[in-house]
């Protein structure tokens, strides 16, 4: 870590630290930059954000926040003209998901939304990032989103006992309950099904992890669960994987053909023959693995 990136809190400065203008917060530590909203760089991950009505696309319901990440945007107009990429402050939000970093949140009087500040800019506390995708913005250009969650106990609203706006759900949401994070509660019983037609082999290299308790695999959905991207609980959206292969697919680190075949690694998916997988899904995880993995559009 630099010597002047902090992930966390600021030592000095609370949830609901109220400063006058950018450079309050530049001097402060709490935000780095007088102009970016995003702190941080691709090989460390990003500290801080702020949101200060520069991006259209922007949604903020309080303890989550779609947050649009930088690039393609006119400052003078506020408006997107040209698409974003995987790069830079995009780039350091993504390496703070795969690390688990907290991420300072910055609201500003300019983003106009029931949390934001009536004055100046409002430190709010700490969030995770639990999602990111490419989407198409309000003025069809593709720009990077990123879903925040706020972390229990750790923001301004939450400490203030203010009510959180939840954003509209378009989906059947799976149950969820609060750990440290949100984690997405799925179906055993489907879930043991899928594991018990493999034997807990992985699908794609064949191991069968034993423990002291007895087998051991994961299961994978193919389209991740949830908003944005609203997969479905069912066994044609989920393979059995070993704990590499899950976090690797995940992370799109390789993704599988319609026939079956691997992309981004060799060899092919074992599928049983009472394993039906929907090839629509498979096209899914497909269109974010092109998307991470073709940064430039």
């Amino acid at each position: 870590m630099s010597a002047n990136k902090l992930f966390g809190h600021v030592p000095g400065y609370l949830p609901g630290s109220k400063f006058r203008t950018r450079e309050e917060l530049f001097r402060a530590g709490v935000h780095r930059h007088t102009q970016a909203g995003i702190s941080g760089n691709k090989e460390e991950g990003a500290d801080s954000i702020v949101l200060s009505g520069g991006y259209e696309d922007d949604d903020d319901y309080g303890s989550t926040i779609i947050y649009t990440g930088e690039g393609g945007n006119d400052r003078s107009l506020r408006r997107q003209i040209d698409h974003q990429e995987l790069v830079r402050g995009n780039r350091a939000l993504v390496v703070s998901k795969l690390r688990g970093l907290p991420i300072r949140v910055i609201r500003g009087a300019s983003h106009r939304g029931e949390f934001s500040p009536r004055e100046g800019y409002r430190y709010d506390g700490l969030y995770r990032v639990a999602d990111f995708w490419l989407d198409k913005g309000i003025n069809d250009f593709l720009i990077w989103r990123f879903h925040l969650e706020a972390i229990e106990g750790e923001t301004f609203l939450q400490r203030e006992g203010l009510l959180f706006s939840e954003e509209p759900l378009a989906y059947d949401a799976v149950p969820r309950h609060f750990q440290v994070v949100n984690r997405i509660v799925r179906d055993s019983a489907i879930t043991q099904r899928v594991k018990v037609l493999y034997k807990h082999r992985c699908q794609v290299c064949g191991t069968a992890l034993q423990t002291p308790i007895g087998l051991y695999a994961e299961a994978a959905h193919i389209q991740p669960l949830g908003a944005p991207h609203n997969g479905p609980d069912v066994l044609s959206n989920i393979l059995c994987l070993c704990a590499n292969h899950h976090v690797l697919f995940d992370w799109l680190a390789f993704t599988i053909d319609d026939n079956f075949a691997l992309i981004g690694m060799d060899g092919f998916l074992v599928k049983h023959s009472e394993h039906h997988i929907d090839v629509q899904h498979l096209q899914f995880h497909r269109g974010l693995y092109r998307a991470l993995n073709s940064p430039a559009l």
